[in-house]
């Protein structure tokens, strides 16, 4: 069987956590930044998980991730 290309503009935006969820960065923090509050801003610096339902066609994105 031939090997799967990985999605790269996924394997960009997504690693793997050693239970095996995915993080991700958090949106809204590249353009209208004026209105938006500094704590605001530092809480969007942050991670966080990818949601479930999103798992299966990530898995399938990034099969050797």
């Amino acid at each position: 069987m031939p090997k799967i290309k990985t999605n790269r503009a996924a394997a960009k935006r997504f690693k793997k956590t050693g239970t095996g969820k995915f993080l991700r960065g958090r949106a809204n923090k590249s353009h209208i930044l004026t209105k938006k509050a500094p704590k605001r801003m530092r809480y969007l610096r942050q991670t966080t998980t990818a949601d479930a339902a999103n798992s299966k066609a990530l898995r399938r994105m990034l099969p050797y991730l």
